[in-house]
């Protein structure tokens, strides 16, 4: 009778053990699942903002060509940025291609300067005030993308979320940074065949 009890309650040390483990292990892995979700879902919005930006360019490209058709490099290197983004593979190759638009669509706005009459043509206007609000979106989007990246990072580093990551099949997250180079303001100079400086 003793040793029976003494069983009875083994037996109910150790479901009660294995039904912690299994509620920490599957608290675990659906904390990384979510985790990888939301870095998903906010990485679809930086997508979306992406997305307008390029369906703004063309309008933005053929605005400058009509007032300056001798800046064909510029033009040639925003079309190039922008075929670079849709033809990317994967999310790292998306975010390291739209650095390159960054710096091309710079380059394009800045033509303001040499150019007085884009400064005053109204088409154009609309046109930069719409991918500066674009820009502004997706500076806020990318932000909580990145924010996203780091929670999921910063839990996998740790050695049960690493455990948990490997089970749910789930990765270290690419942070969406801008580059130096698109951090500076382009400076450009038409005086020689330099012609564009990539920035200072």
């Amino acid at each position: 009778m003793r040793l029976g009890k003494i069983l009875g309650i083994f037996a109910i040390v150790v479901l009660l053990g294995l039904f912690i483990v299994g509620g920490c292990a599957y608290s675990g892995y659906s904390r990384v699942i979510s985790m990888d979700e939301n870095v998903n879902g906010q990485w679809a919005e930086v997508e979306n903002q992406l997305q307008r930006r390029y369906e703004l360019i063309p309008n933005l490209v053929g605005t400058v060509k009509g007032l300056t058709d001798q800046e064909s490099k510029i033009f040639l290197g925003v079309a190039e940025a922008r075929k670079a983004y849709f033809s990317a593979g994967n999310r790292a190759e998306k975010i390291e291609a739209a650095g390159g638009v960054e710096r091309a669509l710079s380059r394009l706005l800045v033509l303001r300067e040499t150019y007085p009459e884009l400064r005053s043509n109204e088409a154009f206007l609309k046109l930069q005030d719409s991918v500066e609000g674009t820009e502004n979106r997706l500076a806020v989007a990318r932000k909580r993308y990145n924010d996203a990246v780091r929670a999921l990072n910063t839990y996998i580093r740790g050695p049960l979320g690493r455990l948990w990551a490997g089970f749910a099949g789930v990765d270290q997250a690419k942070y969406f940074e801008i580059s130096e180079a698109a951090k500076e303001a382009p400076k450009v100079d038409f005086t020689d065949k330099g012609g564009e400086g990539s920035g200072g």
